[in-house]
């Protein structure tokens, strides 16, 4: 008898936004296609204008690229060994993973009690050493984001130290997303770099494009090292994200679609009683109830792969927004696994 067929994957493990890029940026993609046999040319210009232009901001402080890891090596490398790097634990770790090579040095600050970045602790363990503080807004994992005014204070403070890195990945989810982003700080000269990325809201996630908004200085020796010439980009990557920045009635459509499916899984975690963050972003955390790696298995069991454990949270699981028949599927699955409430 031949053995069972494996369930099909429902893949909420990587924070994608599978409901998929803009139209208009698959159409900039088809009608691109022929262009392929030439390198890279206006496409990156073309990027970069609608970027200065969405940003207020100067084009030689954009840095085209998924740059965060190439970011974490270069402040590492650049002042020589023994530097450190804050950043909020657990937390995506990209950039500071990329420290090590070069004799950086990892300072993790956990979490306050709401799972949010905690500015207060962070800002005491800055001293003469901090190459740079790392901060992810909305978090990642929890999904939390910071008071708008006390976060913007606090970069802005720390900033005054050291060089600040924000990630806002996810700020667009929030509707209000631009009076909570930091950008203003670089455009006012602040010691302050933003990366966005395409790969979340926009859905291209297979196509590697994001951006930082930089120091003049930073961003000037980054691109002197070839970080986001011509010939590492995509023509399509770019001609995709530039198509998306255009098309706001899709990003907006995404946005409360992803909030819709966000809530019903809330509500499903208040109705059975567990913990679990104020997310704000594509994706739930949430207090199981279990070992991760116990859970994680029974829903692979089901074809369901979830996000990676995450240090001193044994029993939370991170399960990003998919398609809304995967949500129900997936949420089916965790309320067997979740005990009632009571």
């Amino acid at each position: 008898m031949a053995d069972a067929l494996p369930p099909p994957s429902i893949r909420l493990a990587l924070n994608e936004t599978p409901l998929g890029p803009s139209p208009a940026a698959i159409d900039a993609i088809k009608a691109d296609l022929s262009g392929l046999a030439r390198y890279t040319g206006r496409e990156l210009d073309d990027l970069t204008a609608a970027i200065a232009a969405r940003e207020n901001i100067a084009p030689e402080q954009i840095v085209l690229g998924e740059n965060l890891n190439v970011l974490g090596l270069y402040l590492s490398a650049r002042g020589g060994r023994g530097g450190t790097f804050v950043y909020s634990e657990p937390g995506y770790t990209a950039l500071v993973d990329a420290v090590t090579p070069a004799g950086g040095r990892v300072v993790g600050v956990p979490l306050n009690a709401a799972l949010e970045n905690d500015l207060p602790a962070i800002a005491a363990v800055v001293d003469g050493t901090t190459r740079a503080v790392y901060l992810v807004n909305p978090h990642n994992p929890s999904g939390t984001v910071s008071d708008t005014a006390a976060f913007i204070a606090a970069v802005r403070d720390l900033s005054a130290r050291t060089l600040v890195i924000v990630d806002e990945a996810y700020l667009e989810f929030m509707p209000d997303f631009a009076a909570r982003s930091v950008a203003p700080l670089v455009r006012e000269g602040g010691n302050v770099a933003v990366f966005r990325t395409f790969s979340k809201i926009f859905g291209l996630a297979s196509l590697a494009i994001g951006y930082t908004l930089a120091p003049k200085p930073l961003a000037a020796a980054l691109k002197q090292m070839g970080i986001g010439a011509f010939f590492g980009l995509s023509r399509l990557s770019l001609v995709a994200a530039t198509a998306s920045l255009g098309d706001h009635d899709y990003v907006a459509s995404v946005r409360t679609k992803v909030a819709a499916e966000r809530e019903a899984w809330h509500a499903l975690l208040r109705a059975r009683g567990r913990r679990f963050s104020a997310s704000q972003a594509n994706f739930v955390f949430f207090d199981c109830g279990r070992p991760h790696a116990e859970a994680a298995a029974a829903l692979a069991a089901r074809g369901i792969i979830i996000g990676r454990a995450q240090p001193q949270f044994d029993a939370w699981l991170r399960i990003s927004i998919g398609l809304p028949v995967e949500n129900a599927i997936a949420r089916q699955a965790v309320a067997e696994l979740l005990p009632a409430s009571g």
